[in-house]
C-alpha cells in the first residue's frame, strides 16, 4: 500500500481486480514484478521502481526493464494489442523510486516539454559529514567518450545542471540528505556529490573503491506535476527507504 497525493487529497490506491464471485480483491495476473504501480488512468502510469531494474533497454537487456513489463502489463499479455506506453524520463539501473510513463504520445509531449517545470526530490545517503548543511550546487556537466559524466569550465560544450539539498540527519561518517533535481541531466546527482568529495554510498561509478552498500543510495522520492489532460495538479510521495535509515 502506498499513500500519494491528487491535487491535495490524500488517496490510498491498491493495483487489484474485483471478482463477482465472492466480492473479494484478487492481484491482476498481468501486474509485474520489479515495481509497485501507483496511479494509473487513460494517460499515466506512475511506479515505484525497485533498485536494480532498468528503466529502458540496453544491448545486453531488453527484456527485463519497466518499459517492457509496462508495455506486457497495458497488452495484457497480447503482443497484437495496440497499446502501449512511452518513456517520459528515466531512473538508473540503480536507483529507485518514482517513475512516470506515458499511455499516448500526447501526454508523453506535454510532460516532456514541461519537465524542467516540474518539481522532483530524492533521498540521497552520502559519504561524509556536509559542512554546509543546506545549498546548492552548479555546474556544467558533459560526458566523455567513456560515457562518464564530469563537470567542465567549457560552458559552450556542456550542460547548464543545478541541484539543490539538504541535510536530514547524520552520524560520523555518512549523510542523509534530500535532494531537489532543478535539471534533469544524466548522473547529475551522482556527479555533483562526488565532486564535493562526498560520494553516494554504493556507486561504483563515481563513488569510493571500498562500499559500504550493495546497493546505490538514491531514491527518486516525490515529483509534483501537472496532469497532461486534466491539468490538475499531482504530487506523488515516498517514504525514506528502511535501508537508508538503517545505514545511519
Amino acid at each position: 500500500m502506498f499513500m500519494f497525493f491528487v491535487s491535495f487529497h490524500v488517496i490510498l490506491c491498491f493495483i487489484y481486480t474485483m471478482t463477482k464471485k465472492n466480492n473479494t480483491f484478487t492481484p491482476n495476473k498481468h501486474v509485474p514484478k520489479g515495481f509497485t504501480i501507483l496511479y494509473e488512468d487513460i494517460d499515466i502510469i506512475v511506479i515505484n521502481k525497485n533498485s536494480g531494474l532498468l528503466t529502458i533497454g540496453t544491448e545486453r537487456e531488453r527484456v527485463h526493464t519497466a518499459y517492457s513489463l509496462l508495455t506486457n502489463y497495458v497488452q495484457k499479455g497480447n503482443p497484437k494489442s495496440k497499446n502501449r506506453v512511452f518513456i517520459v524520463h528515466r531512473l538508473d539501473r540503480d536507483t529507485s523510486g518514482l517513475l512516470i510513463f506515458a499511455k499516448n504520445e500526447k501526454s508523453k509531449r506535454f510532460l516532456q516539454d514541461n519537465w524542467q517545470d516540474f518539481t522532483k526530490t530524492y533521498y540521497a545517503l552520502v559519504h561524509g559529514v556536509l559542512t554546509e548543511k543546506k545549498g546548492e550546487i552548479t555546474s556544467y556537466l558533459i560526458e566523455n567518450n567513456a560515457y562518464r559524466v564530469f563537470s567542465t569550465t567549457n560552458t559552450a560544450e556542456g550542460k547548464f545542471a543545478k541541484t539543490g539539498y539538504e541535510v536530514l540527519k547524520e552520524s560520523e561518517s555518512k549523510s542523509l540528505v534530500e535532494v531537489t533535481l532543478y535539471t534533469g541531466r544524466k548522473n547529475q546527482i551522482r556527479v555533483h556529490f562526488s565532486e564535493m568529495n562526498h560520494p553516494i554510498i554504493g556507486d561504483k561509478t563515481y563513488g569510493q573503491a571500498q562500499q559500504d552498500s550493495t546497493r546505490l543510495c538514491l531514491h527518486s522520492a516525490s515529483i509534483e506535476f501537472v496532469h497532461p489532460y486534466s491539468k490538475d495538479k499531482m504530487v506523488f510521495a515516498t517514504e525514506i527507504p528502511s535501508f537508508f535509515k538503517s545505514l545511519v
